[in-house]
């Protein structure tokens, strides 16, 4: 990557209009000065018009946090990639561990990757283990869980695919994963996404981690970590953290 990528998950933050465009404008004020760092804020759907920039150039993306596995027809309260496309956003969290934990299954995740590229979304992929045992388990469920989750997504798509790493346990902990144990991570998911799309594919594929990112560790998760970006959460919507987490990655040389 010429550039790193930090995707900021709002989650369902914050409760009014007026409040994300305050954030929204924080996040573009803080990448404008960026030089080696791409900047991706995922707000509730309803504020997605309102989050993006009216005046060129705009220093930062605008993605959404879910998509609908369908494109069209009759389901209530879906949201289609076009729908999303035509309002402004250019990327899309697609598997995210706390949909995932209410029963989506790696089938619908691999059609809503599907549904996202076709829109001409940038699908950013989560995956992650709920647990790690001592015996290795969690690896093995790792990878069946990326394969399946890109089961018959196009190997000519790779390249506008990003992977996230997060490991569900390390989710709202009080620290982070260690930076050692992202970056054998790191290089794991890219091994399982080689068993689907090929080495080459892998090895450019961007592995951002997510998990207790906050701008007190985002410097050695990128730099010992060694991944090509962030997916924070409760630290996007932090009106002095997540400048200071922009410039810490920054920071650090690529």
């Amino acid at each position: 990557m010429n550039k790193r990528l930090i995707v900021g998950n709002w989650k369902m933050n914050p409760l009014t209009l007026s409040d994300a465009k305050k954030i929204a404008r924080m996040a573009r004020r803080a990448a404008a000065s960026l030089l080696h760092t791409e900047v991706v804020i995922c707000p509730p759907l309803v504020f997605i018009p309102a989050c993006i920039s009216k005046i060129e150039p705009d220093t930062v993306s605008v993605g959404a946090q879910n998509i609908s596995a369908y494109e069209d027809s009759p389901h209530t309260g879906e949201i289609s990639g076009t729908i999303l496309h035509n309002l402004g956003a250019r990327y899309v969290i697609v598997g995210h561990s706390e949909v995932r934990a209410v029963g989506e299954s790696d089938e619908t995740v691999s059609k809503k990757i599907q549904m996202a590229l076709s829109a001409g979304l940038r699908p950013v992929v989560c995956v992650g283990e709920l647990v790690r045992d001592e015996g290795g388990a969690y690896m093995d469920t790792l990878r069946t869980q990326i394969r399946d989750s890109f089961a018959n997504v196009p190997k000519s798509q790779a390249r506008n695919i990003v992977l996230a790493y997060e490991p569900v346990w390390a989710i709202g902990a009080k620290e982070a994963m260690l930076p050692e144990q992202i970056y054998e991570m790191s290089l794991f998911v890219k091994k399982a996404f080689a068993d689907v799309f090929g080495h080459d594919p892998a090895m450019k594929v961007p592995v951002l981690y997510g998990g207790s990112v906050t701008y007190r560790n985002a410097a050695d998760i990128i730099s010992v970590g060694k991944v090509d970006g962030l997916l924070p959460g409760r630290e996007s919507v932090n009106m002095s953290g997540f400048p200071d987490l922009l410039h810490a990655v920054d920071s650090v040389p690529i």
